[in-house]
């Protein structure tokens, strides 16, 4: 009887030394867990529509693809998997959102020294430790404030699935179905049409616009707004960077979308004014990690495609559900631009001085996710007869866990998709842990080398 106490206790005192020795390989093996859990779930015959096991590699894609909240899918979503299936990958992208978001923010707060080691690392495995304090409150806040968001916007699609025909039960899955995928920029769709149908009509995607919008700002964002909302004075820095720069991305993305794909016949020109706005608006938002599409992908002219990869590079905001290097460190880096330019010797914004070690983390964030974005390519190049630009896209989608496709990923060898497969998880929790890692090992030293400029430039 004395076995199973002792080897909980055990199993906590492992928990608790990996946090203080190794937060990081212990978060990165929690998530690792999970995929894992995930895959043998998806890997039974009653969680495919046709009753027989999924492929190994196809199950492994769906669950990290869902557990990293990216929505690339080698097997058609809404056809292949069961009822069973769909609410796996559904409880997937739940725990995979909710996951990435407390240990973000967990991250995030370890830099400030706010909370301790252990437990943030104790939260951002998911344990109900009664011992956090106030990093409880914190993960019941991340989840009551998510499933509320997402039961709004299930409750705005319920309606207009019943005007489609849906009948009650199926339109209110549906609507829940992608109300989580939306919020947790997933990109997943429980029907084998998925938005297309729905290209035209605002009542439908505006709540879905808004959900991956809201999903990609971030938690620390959505409960600074909240807390100061009629004050966006109080809002702080971080909060300001984030929605203005998202925002620009989107007015920028969208503008440029629509000026290439106008009179594209494969894509925009046969929608009217009205229509070729939303799309426009649509395909300008999901490139922050949303990874939906109302139009074919594939059909864009390349330079869409080239625009879309610089967007999902970007990415969404900091300790939220999106992907990429961030949003906060491409302002980061424009702002050292224009205070380079300008002679100034601070890098400055909303009244606020930017330290120089955030600058030092956000170049290595973009170095580091351009090298593996680059030997990713090459790998896939090696191993598919495909051209660049289209193997760029996937490499860039799957980083940026955006789940944007030209329509490649199915075609595409075993060897290719396990090539995805690590891309995956490293562009979930590679750069935010690195960043974490970099911000954490500031050190001061007692003797400075002489200061000595070399020729840049």
């Amino acid at each position: 009887m004395a076995a199973g106490p002792g080897l909980l206790w055990r199993a906590r005192e492992y928990v608790d030394r990996s946090a203080r020795q190794s937060p990081a390989r212990l978060a990165l093996g929690v998530f690792a867990l999970v995929i894992a859990v995930i895959t043998a779930l998806l890997s039974a015959p009653w969680a495919t529509a046709h009753g027989e096991r999924a492929p190994f590699v196809d199950a492994l894609f769906t669950a990290t693809s869902a557990t990293t909240v990216t929505g690339l899918v080698v097997v058609p979503t809404g056809e292949y998997w069961s009822g069973w299936g769909l609410a796996v990958i559904l409880l997937a992208i739940k725990i995979g959102g909710l996951g990435v978001m407390t240990l973000a923010s967990l991250l995030g707060m370890a830099v400030s020294r706010r909370i301790g080691l252990t437990q943030r690392l104790l939260v951002s495995s998911e344990t109900k430790v009664t011992r956090l304090g106030e990093v409880g409150s914190l993960v019941r806040t991340v989840i009551v404030t998510s499933t509320a968001l997402e039961l709004v916007i299930a409750i705005a699609l319920f309606p207009r699935l019943l005007v489609h025909g849906e009948p009650v039960p199926t339109a209110a899955w549906h609507a829940g179905f992608y109300a989580v995928s939306a919020f947790n920029n997933a990109g997943f769709v429980p029907t084998p049409d998925g938005l297309a149908p729905f290209v035209s009509d605002w009542w439908m995607l505006l709540p879905i616009i808004i959900g991956v919008f809201i999903g990609s700002l971030g938690f620390p964002v959505i409960l600074n707004v909240a807390h100061h909302l009629r004050q966006p004075r109080r809002w702080n820095l971080h909060s300001k960077l984030t929605l203005t720069t998202s925002l620009g991305l989107v007015v920028f993305g969208s503008v440029v979308v629509a000026a290439f794909e106008w009179t594209n016949p494969g894509t925009f020109r046969p929608l009217d004014p009205g229509g070729t706005a939303l799309a426009s608006l649509f395909a300008g938002v999901m490139p922050r990690s949303g990874g939906f599409s109302t139009v074919d992908v594939g059909q864009m002219h390349e330079g869409t495609w080239l625009l879309l990869d610089a967007l999902m590079f970007v990415g969404g905001g900091s300790a939220s559900t999106a992907g990429g290097i961030k949003v906060t460190t491409l302002a980061v880096m424009l702002l050292a631009i224009v205070a380079e330019g300008r002679g100034d010797r601070d890098v400055e914004a909303f009244g606020r001085r930017i330290p120089r070690e955030t600058l030092q983390v956000a170049i290595a964030v973009s170095f580091v996710s351009a090298t593996i974005v680059l030997i990713a390519s090459l790998l896939l190049l090696a191993m598919t007869g495909l051209t660049l630009d289209r193997i760029l896209f996937e490499t860039i989608s799957a980083f940026a866990t955006c789940g944007l496709t030209t329509g490649i990923t199915a075609t595409l060898p075993p060897p290719a998709k396990y090539v995805l497969v690590v891309l995956m998880f490293i562009g979930r929790t590679g750069t935010m842990t690195l960043a974490a890692a970099l911000a954490l090992r500031n050190r001061r030293r007692v003797i400075r080398y002489p200061e000595e400029r070399p020729i840049v430039g």
